[in-house]
C-alpha cells in the first residue's frame, strides 16, 4: 500500500510539472517491464525496446491514468499492449513456421543434461527457461500472477479479459508449464511442483 502512494505521489509531482521525479517511476518499475518484456520478445534487444517504448507512452499518457486502480496495473497494461503491438509488426517482416515448436526444438537442441548439470544449476533457472518455452499469453500471465504478485482482476485488466478468463488461463498456462518443466528436468520435476 505504501509503494501505491508513493507511486500516487510521484504521478502528481509529475503532472504538477516536475518532470525529473519521472525518473524514479521508471527505476522503480523497470526491472518488471523489462522481465514482462523479455517474456513476450524472448531476446534482450528487442525487450529493451520494448520496456523502452511502454515508459515513453506511460509519460505521455500520464495525464490520462486515472487513480482508481494501481499504476503498476495500468503500467503493465502498456507493457502488455505495446509488447503486442510490437510482436505483429516484427511477425509481419519475418516469417515462421510455429514459434513454441521452434523454441522447443531449440530448447531441445540445447538441453543435453547430464547428472552432474542438473544438480549446478538451480530450480530458479529452470523455472525461467521453461517459462521462456510457454506462448508469450501464458508467460505474461504467469508472470503476473506469481512474480509480480497481481490478483486475477488486476491481470484481468492488464490483459483487456474478466477475472474467470483469466482463472481458465492461468490453470492452462501451469499446466503447460509442468509439461515444459518435465520436459526439462525429467525426474527432478516432481521435487520443484
Amino acid at each position: 500500500m505504501q509503494q501505491k502512494e508513493t507511486d500516487l505521489a510521484l504521478i502528481n509531482a509529475v503532472l504538477a510539472g516536475n518532470t525529473s521525479v519521472y525518473a524514479d517511476l521508471v527505476k522503480r518499475h523497470q526491472r518488471f517491464v523489462f522481465t514482462l518484456a523479455l517474456r513476450f520478445a524472448k531476446n534482450r534487444e528487442d525487450a529493451e525496446e520494448i520496456a523502452q517504448d511502454c515508459f515513453v507512452k506511460a509519460y505521455k499518457a500520464l495525464g490520462t491514468f486515472k487513480q482508481d486502480s494501481k499504476f503498476t496495473t495500468w503500467l503493465y497494461t502498456i507493457t502488455y499492449t505495446t509488447a503486442m503491438t510490437f510482436l505483429r509488426k516484427k511477425r509481419l517482416a519475418t516469417s515462421s513456421i510455429n514459434d513454441e515448436e521452434q523454441a522447443f526444438q531449440v530448447a531441445n537442441s540445447d538441453a543435453s543434461f547430464d547428472a552432474n548439470l542438473v544438480e549446478k544449476k538451480s530450480s530458479y533457472v529452470y523455472l525461467n527457461q521453461a517459462i521462456d518455452l510457454l506462448l508469450p499469453d501464458d508467460a505474461a500471465i504467469i508472470t503476473l500472477f506469481y512474480k509480480s504478485e497481481q490478483s486475477l482482476e488486476e491481470i484481468g485488466q492488464t490483459l483487456h479479459m474478466e477475472a474467470n478468463t483469466i482463472k481458465v488461463k492461468l490453470h492452462r498456462a501451469r499446466q503447460r508449464l509442468k509439461e515444459k518443466l518435465q520436459y526439462l528436468l525429467k525426474d527432478e520435476v516432481k521435487e520443484l511442483i
